[in-house]
């Protein structure tokens, strides 16, 4: 990796850090100055426009979906459990690192208009792989015919992440996530199918308070 890739990919976890706990994408590429200690030019370098910026952080955010994706398929060999808790855990990530919810910003067609050919190109290819790894696992599942299941997932999924980011839910409240998963089971046309029980998930997210109470020491 060039050392212009590794500034990129530092002004971009400046820009994630900042944008923690809020609502809106209020971050300017001025902003990075101050919270990254680089010179304003330099980061007007990286990022042309404002565009550049918002489009920069969701591909580094449907990177890490693409990566953990491929390590959720590793752990379950089901793919509906693999599909659930994939997402379970991506709204795990909202309400305990107060991520910002990308989904309030992208897909947007305005404004990839506005971003550079890189950053449009980027996203355009990862979120192609993104919705193509969620596709092959809902057919992985079984096909239920009918309706678009995978456009009726996503919105939910997206509306889901935005209103308990907005209700500031507890990240520890295992309901949350056993009621997420039967309406993504019913959304898939899989209502026959036993999504994990109530203890697999307190056992899942005990697992991950152990993990980060490990990262952080």
């Amino acid at each position: 990796m060039s050392s212009w890739e590794q500034r990129t990919d530092y002004l971009v976890e400046v820009a994630q850090r900042c944008l923690r706990g809020h609502q809106s994408f209020d971050l300017c590429r001025s902003h990075l100055v101050a919270a990254s200690q680089i010179s304003k030019g330099t980061i007007y370098n990286h990022f042309t426009t404002e565009a550049d910026l918002v489009v920069a952080v969701a591909c580094a955010q449907y990177q890490d979906w693409l990566t953990s994706a491929e390590r959720d398929q590793l752990q379950y060999s089901d793919p509906f459990e693999c599909y659930l808790f994939h997402h379970c855990q991506r709204l795990h990530d909202v309400l305990a690192q107060k991520r910002f919810v990308i989904e309030r910003m992208m897909p947007n067609q305005e404004l990839l208009l506005q971003a550079s050919d890189v950053y449009r190109d980027k996203f355009n290819d990862l979120l192609e792989q993104y919705c193509r790894w969620n596709q092959s696992t809902i057919l992985a599942v079984g096909e239920r015919p009918g309706f678009d299941r995978g456009e009726l997932l996503k919105n939910y999924i997206r509306g889901t992440m935005i209103n308990s980011d907005d209700g500031a839910k507890a990240c520890d409240d295992v309901q949350t996530y056993y009621q997420f998963s039967y309406a993504l089971s019913q959304l898939m046309g899989h209502s026959d199918k036993r999504i994990p029980t109530i203890q697999k998930f307190t056992d899942w997210l005990s697992q991950l308070h152990e993990q980060a109470a490990m990262s952080a020491a």
